[in-house]
């Protein structure tokens, strides 16, 4: 995707997309890790790793590991007004989230997965380390 494009793309649809990006990592990550599980086990499971209070732990924990660029792209996905609520999530984790979300979906369309895949195992790391 061409770079302008890509930075001025609306935060929100690079949450969208990083949502689904990041839940399909850890989708991969569970089943490959617990082969025989039934899928609403997994699915338990996997709500540990990507609900809005994981997510903001993620990136508080990686804050200072950002680039420029990634804090930017975080930073304005952070602070977009959203027109949906946080379900069951306080509002200032569901806020982190979408800026998590917005700096996955920026790293999957730039194509950087060397850098996506950081992001996402050592994400994996700091909650296995929280649970």
């Amino acid at each position: 995707m061409d770079e302008n494009k890509l930075i001025t793309m609306s935060p929100l649809v690079l949450a969208y997309l990083g949502d689904t990006v990041y839940e399909s990592y850890i989708r991969e990550y569970l089943i490959t890790k617990n082969i025989n599980k039934k899928v609403n086990d997994l699915h338990k499971t996997a709500i540990k790793y990507v609900k809005a209070k994981a997510q903001a732990t993620i990136i508080h924990e990686l804050e200072n590991e950002l680039t420029e660029e990634e804090t930017r792209i975080y930073k304005r996905g952070r602070n977009q007004k959203s027109h949906t609520k946080a379900k069951n999530a306080d509002i200032v984790d569901y806020k982190c989230a979408t800026g998590f979300e917005s700096l996955i979906g920026y790293l999957y369309l730039s194509k950087d997965i060397e850098r996506l895949e950081y992001i996402v195992y050592k994400g994996i790391e700091i909650i296995e380390n929280s649970l």
